[in-house]
């Protein structure tokens, strides 16, 4: 049995040691596989999943697919065909798969899609996708897109870290996963689409213009939407104000700078939009528990 096997993958080049079912066609990946033959006896066996940052030009065309497979759009806008039926992807997005369910996937406009995935087997496959309405073949979209973020993370985590209890425990985020996806859909239903795609267009914007933006009015400006309904809107869909997620986001682009080969707080400070460095070391540790400079000791 394959445990906790991790793959970081680019867009020049396929790893060897990879499941060939994995796209090339990203800009970056976090992902994981399991064992590729799981035991038909096994009830739910997690395969395989990731995130992945896709190209502009991300084109996938399957006939078909070894495993069931649930996909989570997180960014970006795409399209996805199904059975000869095409559906339109953005944040929220979910779609399944599986053996015999012939799939197209495409990135769509400027921001390319950046997508969860997980591939799974077992008895108890079809009847666990039907649970939550997702059928294979079948296209959904949610609320929560923090929370369901989370458990996919989750689920990473643990396959990557490759424990004796990785399959057990993957299977079992599965299922909450599954769960999740049943409770968020009926947050939809009762609450209609109108507010949280209001709510997707300014996470959108935010995340395209982070590095630009400074402050609350600023975003609601942009995004043409009162401060005051604009928070509301991030309460209810993120559990965060707009202002903590467009930290949250300098924050992560910040670590990620400072661990360049002779990285200087000051210049990352500028780079993500902070004309005093001493303001920015103080939300990064907010953020990230640590000071830049400590940041930076640890790499």
């Amino acid at each position: 049995m394959k445990i906790g096997k991790a793959q970081r993958s680019g867009t020049t080049g396929a790893d060897p040691a990879q499941p060939a079912f994995f796209s090339t066609q990203v800009s970056s990946a976090r992902r994981f596989y399991l064992d590729l033959k799981p035991a038909p006896r096994i009830p739910l066996a997690v395969v395989s999943g990731g995130c992945e940052h896709c190209v502009p030009d991300y084109a996938i065309h399957r006939p078909t697919f070894a495993f069931y497979s649930l996909e989570f759009v997180l960014r970006g806008k795409g399209r996805v065909s199904l059975k000869g039926r095409s559906y339109d992807l953005e944040p929220g997005s979910l779609f399944s798969y599986g053996p015999g369910v012939r799939h197209d996937i495409a990135s769509v406009g400027p921001l390319p899609l950046v997508k969860y995935f997980v591939d799974f087997s077992g008895p108890e496959a079809t009847a666990l996708l039907r649970s939550c309405r997702l059928a294979p073949g079948n296209v959904s979209r949610i609320l929560l897109v923090s929370e369901l973020q989370t458990f996919f993370d989750e689920l990473i985590r643990s396959g990557v870290r490759g424990s004796r209890y990785a399959p057990d425990l993957c299977a079992a985020l599965l299922k909450c996963l599954a769960i999740k996806i049943a409770e968020s859909r009926t947050s939809l239903n009762e609450a209609g689409y109108l507010s949280f795609a209001t709510f997707a267009a300014c996470q959108n914007y935010i995340q395209e213009h982070f590095l630009e933006l400074k402050s609350l009015a600023e975003i609601a400006r942009q995004c043409h939407v009162h401060a005051v309904y604009l928070c509301r809107l991030f309460q209810r869909y993120n559990q965060q104000t707009p202002y903590q997620y467009l930290m949250r986001l300098k924050m992560n682009r910040a670590a990620e700078l400072l661990q360049e080969p002779g990285a200087m707080v000051k210049q990352v400070a500028e780079q993500v939009g902070f004309a005093d460095s001493g303001h920015f070391s103080r939300v990064f540790k907010a953020s990230l528990g640590l000071s830049p400079t400590a940041f930076c000791r640890l790499h």
